[in-house]
């Protein structure tokens, strides 16, 4: 107990020298008003640029305030901090969102809080960013909001994007509600994201939670995170090709629910996406798992999905996926004519290539859900090397959306595909080991729930100890 409480007022000691240096800086002595109207956008630049000029410290939003606020740029040896009660909120005018979160592509959100080479940098507290996100929707419909349409400059802003980053610490924070994505990392290096939570509207369309791009040596863990499109994304984005790989990925002991994808890789990979893990998480009522969606040019290897409960159940089509507990596919992206398409191919292209996925592993992962696992290839040889060792797989309808149905989108192929319901369901692969696992099926089981394992095009299948019956009687096990 008397360390304890050495412990105690050595801090309080040390946040007090801090003060006495003029190391915290508060964000209403450089007046902010902290009133939820207000735009305190000036005065919080100003807060951050005098901590930045005086070589860094603490930024301090104090309790019980509402700071609302446009766009904002971030400087680097700064911690902000929000404590308890205090709130960091975007303006909900969208004129004063100017500046593209994706360079020269306008049409896929603006900056809200933002930083260019921000170094040694911290976000902490147990106060709450907010993107303000239902504000710049338009009507609520059952399943989604309905998109405001715009002229080439999508006003939504992104929460936080920080571009070529190094040393960032997040910690403990709610952040969300977000109009678009909320945490972007691009070309960034050594960040730690630990015990925040994450929640967007489960109907706000492109509201990723974490958006790891070109970064590499990332670890995130213990968070919470709910969002319409896909909790945790890697991806390497065509508008910051000068960035390179990501790679060097931990995820642990993490919660999660999408509409879209809990835990994605793709669809943008332009370059190669390695050395990446997600261990001890539990995904709960999404409406994909985890997916690898491969559709560009790179490459994705050397990843390991360990220790997971995975609970799928369908939703509409506005958003991608059939309830597919674990998804892998490698398709060319379609060419189409959409707001995005032409920052989508190489330059001057207007069509694309895909590249592989491979050395893949799925381990002691448990599945309920109301599709089967996926994985399917244009050619056998983009994918391979696939490794499914204790994934257990149960069955059953639990919605009144229609079933038998694989979703593609988006490929240059037809984007759904329909046939039966299968615990596995492989078509074009190579090099594909299934081994003590199981497939079972649940007491709601529609006419297309069929096999355990349904095969097509699969250049060396492997199965060991993959145990089960066929959903209904007459019809084999194992089709391949």
């Amino acid at each position: 107990m008397k360390r304890l409480i050495t412990t105690i007022l050595c801090l309080l000691i040390l946040h007090g020298l801090q003060a006495a240096d003029g190391k915290i800086f508060n964000v209403l002595e450089y007046g902010a008003t902290g009133d939820g109207k207000t735009n305190d956008a000036a005065a919080i630049q100003k807060t951050i640029d005098a901590a930045a000029a005086a070589g860094g410290g603490e930024v301090l939003f104090p309790a019980p305030h509402t700071f609302l606020c446009g766009p904002v740029k971030l400087a680097s040896n700064i911690n902000y901090h929000l404590p308890a009660g205090a709130v960091w909120m975007a303006s909900p005018d969208e004129s004063l969102y100017t500046k593209s979160a994706f360079r020269e592509n306008p049409g896929e959100g603006m900056v809200w809080l933002w930083a260019e080479n921000l170094e040694n940098a911290g976000f902490t507290g147990s106060g709450r960013i907010d993107g303000n996100g239902i504000s710049f929707m338009g009507a609520e419909e059952e399943d989604a909001y309905v998109l405001k349409p715009f002229n080439v400059r999508d006003p939504r802003p992104h929460v936080l994007t920080i571009i070529g980053g190094k040393n960032i610490r997040i910690h403990d924070l709610h952040i969300g509600n977000s109009a678009y994505w909320t945490i972007h990392l691009i070309g960034c290096d050594d960040v730690v994201i630990s015990g925040i939570t994450l929640l967007n509207s489960l109907k706000v369309r492109n509201s990723d939670g974490i958006d790891i791009d070109h970064s590499r040596n990332v670890r995130i863990s213990d968070c919470y995170i709910e969002s319409g499109d896909d909790c945790i994304c890697l991806k390497n984005r065509r508008e910051y090709a000068d960035f390179g790989k990501c790679e060097n990925i931990t995820v642990n002991n993490c919660t999660m629910t999408s509409r879209s994808c809990a835990i994605k890789i793709g669809s943008e990979n332009m370059d190669t996406i390695r050395q990446v893990v997600f261990n001890n998480c539990i995904i709960k009522n999404s409406n994909r798992g985890v997916g690898i969606q491969h559709r560009d040019e790179g490459l994705v290897e050397e990843v390991i999905f360990s220790n997971m409960i995975i609970e799928g159940r369908f939703f509409s089509d506005v958003w991608w996926g059939k309830a597919e507990p674990i998804y892998i596919t490698a398709y060319r992206r379609a060419a189409i004519n959409h707001k995005d398409a032409n920052w989508r191919f190489p330059k001057g292209a207007t069509e694309g290539k895909v590249g592989q996925v491979r050395n893949i592993t799925f381990s002691n992962i448990k599945c309920t859900s109301e599709n089967g696992v996926y994985v399917s290839g244009e050619s056998a040889d983009k994918i391979s090397n696939i490794v499914f060792d204790g994934v257990d797989i149960i069955l059953d309808k639990t919605t009144t959306h229609p079933g038998g149905i694989y979703d593609r989108r988006p490929a240059n192929v037809d984007g759904f595909v329909k046939g039966s319901t299968s615990g596995f369901y492989f078509d074009a692969a190579t090099g594909i080991m299934i081994r003590n696992s199981s497939v079972k099926w649940g007491n709601n089981r529609p006419a297309y729930f069929n096999h355990v394992l349904e095969s097509y095009r699969v250049i060396s299948l492997s199965t060991f100890n993959l145990t089960g019956q066929p959903a209904r009687k007459g019809i084999s096990a194992f089709v391949k």
